[in-house]
This record gives C-alpha cells, structure tokens and sequence, in this order.
C-alpha cells in the first residue's frame, strides 16, 4: 500500500516538506531527498498507528497527482489497515 506524498522544498530552512492530502496528521521534513523520504515513511507509519489504535477508518489512498511521490507501509502496518477497515 503506497500514498501519495509532495514533497516541498523550504527555501528558509532548507531541506523539504512533506505532506500526504490522504492522512492530513502526517507532516514532516528532512535536509535532504534521502532523509525526507525516510521521515516521510515514519510520519505515515506513526500516523496509521493513531487511526488504528483510536480504531477509526484509514482513508484508502488515492491516485498520484502530479508532483507528488508514493510512500510506501510496510506489509504489517497495511494488512492491519484492511483489517480495521473492514471491521469499520
């Protein structure tokens, strides 16, 4: 399961931005494509982990837009997803 993600450049503080329009509560940043591209991956995972433990539905991804970069969940944190949206 992968979502869509725009990674921002921050003039001002160098380094860029990223955000998923899916889940809204996944922000974060990094100094460089490796390392925002890897905060990226944690702020998604942390993210799930509050829809799943407060057992609300996860919005489903939907498609890349332009600009944008897919994020992938591990398989264990996206079978969980499934599970607790077709418990929902």
């Amino acid at each position: 399961m992968q979502y869509p993600a725009k990674f921002e450049a921050d003039i001002e503080a160098g380094g860029y931005v990223v955000t998923f329009r899916d889940i809204p509560e996944a922000i974060t940043q990094g100094d460089d494509d490796v390392e925002a591209m890897m905060m990226a991956e944690d702020a998604l995972i942390s993210s799930m982990d509050f829809y799943i433990e407060s057992k609300r539905p996860v919005p489903l991804p939907s498609p890349i837009e332009e600009g944008e970069r897919m994020v992938r969940l591990p398989a264990d944190v996206a079978a969980r997803i499934l599970l607790l949206n077709e418990a929902s």
